[in-house]
This record gives C-alpha cells, structure tokens and sequence, in this order.
C-alpha cells in the first residue's frame, strides 16, 4: 500500500472541496455561461473522485489499527479530526447520492438560471458532510454542521421564482437556525461539565466523574467534579440539534415543507446525504462520547438509549402513518423519509443497558443508510423526471406512466418496493438486519414497530406502483424527450439497489467492523 502523508485521509472531502471551488472559479470566469454539460461534467468527476478515494482507503486499511494489518487511524488537527473506518463509510453514502444528483442535475437545471452556483452549493454542503463523518470534538462537529446546512437552506430556495421554493427555504432556515442554537448551547453546557470537546476526553470526564483537560493532545485530569445535572442537560440538547438533521419527530416539521418546495434533486440530496451525516454525528458522539456504561451509573444523567427507543418508534409511527395519509407523491416521500429515520434509529436504540450488542446494532444502522441513499435518491430522482416531464404532482397523475416509460417506472418499482423491505432490492436484507439487532438484545417493542410500520409503507408504496401500472390515464399526456443525465442516475441506483442483494454481505461486514473499532 502506497504511504500517504496524513493529512491525504482527508482526500475524499477534500475532492468535493476542490470542485466546488473550481465551479466558482468557472463561474467568476465566464458569469454568464449556462454550459450545462462542462459545469455538470466536473460535479460528476468531483464526486467520483471522492467515491474512489474513500472506496481505496476503505479497503486499504486506513482506521485499521496496524497490529491488526491496517494503515492506522489518521488523526488530524490534535485530535480534532479522526479519519477510520467508519468516517470513510459514510463519506461512501455522501459521495455515491452527490454523484447520482449532480448527474441527474445536468437535465433538471438546464433551463434555469444559478447553475455553477447550484452545483457548488451542492458540494459544499456535501464537502462538509464529509468532514462531519471525521469530527472528533464538539467544536468541529458544529462547524461542518453549519457547512452542510448553510448551502441546503439556499439550495431549497434556489428557484427564487418559484413562491413554495422560497417559502420552503425559509422555513427550512428558521427552523435550522433554532436547532443549531439549541446545538450549540448544547455544546456549551456540555464543556462547562467536563471542560472539554473532544469526544474521548469527554467519556474520559464522565467515566471518572472529574473534569478534564487536553494538553498537547494528552487527556489531564483536574480536582473538580462534573456537575451530572448540567451535563445531562446538555446531552439532551446535543440530541436535540442531531435530530433536526436526522428529521426524527418532533424535529421533523421541516422536512416535509422543505422537500416539496425544493427541487427534487435537491430534495432527494437532503433526504439521503444529510440524513446520513446527521447520523454518523450520533453514532460517533454517542457511542464515543457519552457511554452508555458511564450515564447509567449514574443515577443523576438520564440513560439515553431510553430515549433512543422512545425516539426511533415515534419517528416510525409518526412518519408512516402521515406517509399513508398524503395525496401527493413528493410529500408521501418526506414523510417516508422520516419514517426510514425511525428505522436506522434502531441503530442506537436496540441496546441493553450495559451496551451489549453495541456494534451489531450500530453496523446494522449503518448498512440500512446505505441502502436506503440509492433507493430513496433514486425515488426522488424519479420524481424529478416526472417534474421534467410536467406530470402532476398526485397519485392520479402518475396513472398510466409505466406504458410511456417502462424502463424509468420499473426502476422506480424497485426503489418502492425495496423501501418497503420486499426481497427486490437491498432494502430487504438492511431491514432483516435491523430486525435482527432488535430480537439481539430482546427488544420486542422495537422488532415489532419495525414489522408494522413496514407493513403499512407497503400499502402507500403500493399505490403508486398500482399507477403507474394498472390504472388508465386520467387525461392527455405527452412525454416527448427523455433526459439522458436523470435516465442513467436512476437506472445506475437502480441496478446498485438490485446488486445489494448479493453485495449486502460486504456492506454488513464493512459496518461492523467499523463499529467494532469505533
């Protein structure tokens, strides 16, 4: 294996940094340009260049320890940043959706103004999902928080024409700018416990009861002791400000506004991209800075894997039935989504109190966030298409579509079908292992909400299969043009969807080992 400095471990956030400034710079050359092909060209390459960088350290040892064959940890900035396994699994996720949705891009945005300043803001905020995946300290997690949020609130209302664009991306700011002052506050209360922000001092704080210090990169620790009130306060409010990004009830009010108003390509990058960095900013804070071993000795600190489970069955059961209850496509597919946020929940909540079956459940969060960026970018994206082509917005519009394109409505069968778990996709084996870390640790209320609430996402998944397929057009429809860019980003996340089936085996062992050494 080549010996790369450490500061390369950075390369696949670094990728998506450099395009988005190399957009700019073509822009402030040629304001004026509308070469859809050159500045879509470049998103796409930016994003595949980050895909195989993460893919080849992956694979190539890096975050393996070297006793165990590996090239090591790479930790950057004192600590602050740690690139391992699991940071670079989920900068897999957010390369693979940037991909698919600049590529599907290059048709949406071909008619409209802003799209060099599109495609940067899409790689920004990707670029800082990416370093949000290695955030080691509170500090540098609320930074490359506020990097993927800031570009989504102007993505959302980048149709400034367009009235439910800019009332969508307003509202997606206020409410982003209360949660990332709840975060930070958060932040605050939980630094003036422990007196630190990264995440091992902290667990190193609340495993020995004293405050600590970090000098030179070493943990000290000091006399005083950490006020337990304070700081379970904070936690709550740290989950607080994680779970507006993850859209988990009752922080989700934002997500279906936002993804309807927004244009689907964009709706269908904070859907899978953003939920993913939302999740591995939990998974990393949770499982390194608040151990669960640590909070439930103490009588004073609230045990948050409670919490967990209350969360993640609200979100199912919130999220699915109001999916069931919508007559247009696009919000059922909001709703979904928070639904799905449920599920990965399950992550962090089919624990025992003694962490047992930490990484199993953890690894099997993370296999289903994987999953679910192709099939659930890949429904978005069909919705896309449909807005490409002026289809309606209902689920009577869509009446017929399977006649006048079979190939894009088969692609979207298999996204719908595979988020409602049926052995056609991947979606299938990523909620079997969900189910499995449930009946893990014996937590029957979690195994049978996943069971039900899959069960009802079939029925509302269904109706637009039955659509597109069985029903007859409710009027005239022509579809004259097929869009080459949005074409082969939902056939590719099809055909990666279907090949989870047999690839799912490498995608489960790739999380639990990132698990196990996280």
């Amino acid at each position: 294996m080549v010996q790369l400095p450490t500061w390369a471990a950075l390369a696949p956030a670094l990728a998506l940094g450099v395009t988005a400034l190399a957009l700019l710079l073509i822009d402030s050359v040629d304001p004026d340009t509308t070469n859809t092909g050159l500045l879509g060209g470049v998103s796409v390459a930016g994003s595949l260049v980050s895909l195989a960088f993460a893919v080849w350290f992956i694979f190539g040892g890096t975050g393996i320890p070297q006793s165990e064959g590996g090239q090591g940890v790479a930790t950057l900035f004192n600590g602050q940043l740690v690139v391992d396994q699991m940071a670079l699994f989920f900068m897999i996720i957010v390369a693979s959706v940037t991909a698919l949705v600049t590529l599907a891009s290059t048709d949406y945005v071909r008619e409209h103004a802003y799209q060099a300043e599109f495609y940067a803001l899409v790689l920004l905020s990707a670029s800082g999902m990416a370093i949000l995946s290695a955030a080691n300290s509170l500090a540098t997690a609320f930074v490359a928080f506020e990097l993927v949020s800031l570009p989504s609130y102007a993505l959302v209302a980048i149709l400034k024409d367009n009235r439910g664009s800019v009332e969508a991306g307003l509202k997606y700011f206020l409410i982003g700018a209360v949660s990332s002052a709840v975060f930070a506050y958060g932040i605050s209360l939980v630094y003036a416990a422990t007196g630190v922000l990264r995440f091992d001092a902290i667990a190193a704080a609340i495993d020995s009861g004293t405050v600590q210090t970090v000098a030179d990169g070493s943990i000290q620790a000091q006399s005083a002791q950490v006020p337990a009130s304070i700081l379970g306060v904070g936690i709550l409010m740290v989950l607080g400000g994680i779970a507006f990004k993850m859209a988990a009830v009752p922080f989700h009010f934002w997500a279906p506004e936002a993804y309807e108003g927004s244009p689907a390509p964009v709706a269908a990058f904070l859907s899978s991209a953003s939920k993913a960095a939302g999740f591995v900013l939990a998974f990393r804070a949770f499982a390194v800075a608040f151990p669960v071993g640590a909070l439930t000795a103490s009588g004073d600190v609230i045990s948050w894997f409670v919490v967990f489970q209350i969360l993640a069955i609200v979100t199912m059961f919130v999220g699915n039935f109001a999916a069931a209850t919508q007559e247009k496509v696009k919000r059922m597919m909001a709703y979904s989504s928070v639904g799905h946020a449920g599920y990965v929940l399950i992550g962090l909540a089919a624990l025992s109190a003694s962490g047992d079956g930490m990484a199993f459940s953890m690894s099997a969060g993370m296999a289903h966030l994987l999953v679910y960026g192709f099939m659930n970018t890949g429904a978005f994206l069909f919705i896309a298409l449909a807005e490409y082509w002026g289809v309606g917005r209902r689920f009577e519009d869509y009446n017929g579509l399977g006649r006048q394109a079979p190939l894009a409505c088969a692609a979207m069968t298999i996204f719908l079908f595979s988020l409602a778990g049926l052995p056609i996709g991947g979606g299938f084996f990523s909620k079997f292992y969900l189910f499995s870390a449930t009946l893990n640790v014996g937590a029957w209320t979690l195994a049978a909400s996943l069971v039900i609430n899959s069960a009802l996402s079939l029925f509302y998944y269904s109706r637009v299969v039955k659509a597109m397929w069985v029903e007859e057009p409710t009027g005239e429809r022509s579809i004259d043009s097929y869009p080459t860019g949005l074409y082969t980003a939902i056939v590719a996340a099809a055909v990666v969807t279907v090949l989870l089936i047999p690839g799912f085996g490498t995608v489960s062992d790739l999380a639990m080992r990132a698990a196990e050494l996280l």
